[in-house]
């Protein structure tokens, strides 16, 4: 919800914003985002490999919550919604957009489907931070005002930090399970301690630059929002240097969690606020 709330934020500062298209498009994201965990969940069971994973709460086939079939079915049933919803946004506002969701669902589904998992073989930090980034933020501001900007991509920066971030964490909690499945992360090549370094230097990036555009003259002082998070970006990087074990990073990962949607929802006031003319 994040990456769509503050490119519907930047819209709404500029005047532009429809809320029933706003509904559309965090339902289609949110139904994107379900199709990747649940492919995730199925393509996860499904090899070898993943029979000897931790049997987490979330892991529905392995406990028997849910058959092998009926995740799939619901990942094929949230694909075909979102892309119903997604048809009608293109249709609403042009042909560049189709090219946006197209290239989300395929993302969605390589991630952690197919026969080469985008996501084991080194590229998922990249893809998330791409996706959940430049491409969700500037995608939501373009479905509600038919044009691309450049302060969509520059607030879409500490959106894609902070989401990324989520994933570091997960990474640096799976180390040694990811070692054992043949996963290859930044984590599982070249340790924690650069794990531990990519997350710091991802959040640090995210504060970084809503600073740097009140700098430069672009927001109000309201961009700073997101700063008010930051006693819990500092517990949250304690807990990741100090984690040695998979355990000791479950906190760590959840606050990361907060922390990313924290962050997102302040700066979306923030940046909104500016259609008030709010110093």
């Amino acid at each position: 919800m994040a990456p769509v709330l503050v490119g519907s934020s930047l819209a709404f500062r500029d005047g532009q914003i429809s809320p029933v298209i706003l509904v559309m498009v965090l339902v289609a994201s949110l139904l994107v985002q379900v199709t990747a965990n649940l492919v995730d969940e199925y393509s996860d069971h499904a090899r070898p490999e993943g029979k000897d994973k931790f049997l987490a709460p979330h892991k529905v086939i392995a406990l028997g919550v849910l058959s092998g079939k009926a995740v799939k079915r619901g990942a094929m049933l949230c694909a075909s919604i979102a892309s119903v919803v997604g048809l009608y946004l293109v249709i609403a506002t042009g042909w560049p957009l189709l090219i946006i969701c197209l290239l989300s669902l395929a993302a969605a589904y390589f991630y952690s489907g197919g026969p080469r998992p985008l996501g084991n073989i080194g590229l998922g930090h990249p893809l998330v931070f791409v996706f959940m980034g430049p491409v969700m933020v500037a995608g939501s501001y373009y479905v509600q005002t038919h044009a691309f900007a450049a302060g969509a991509l520059w607030l879409s920066i500490p959106v894609a930090c902070s989401v990324t971030a989520i994933l570091v964490a997960n990474d640096l909690r799976d180390m040694e399970e990811d070692k054992a499945a043949g996963k290859t992360t930044p984590v599982t090549r070249w340790g924690r301690g650069f794990g531990r370094w990519e997350w710091t230097v991802l959040v640090s990036v995210a504060y970084a630059v809503p600073v740097a555009l009140l700098a430069a003259g672009k927001f109000n002082p309201l961009v700073l929002l997101p700063f008010a998070t930051l006693p819990l970006g500092i517990k949250t990087l304690l807990a990741v240097w100090r984690g040695r074990r998979r355990e000791d990073f479950m906190p760590a990962l959840r606050a990361t969690s907060r922390l990313h949607g924290y962050f997102g929802l302040l700066l979306a006031v923030g940046v909104g606020a500016g259609y008030f003319g709010i110093i």
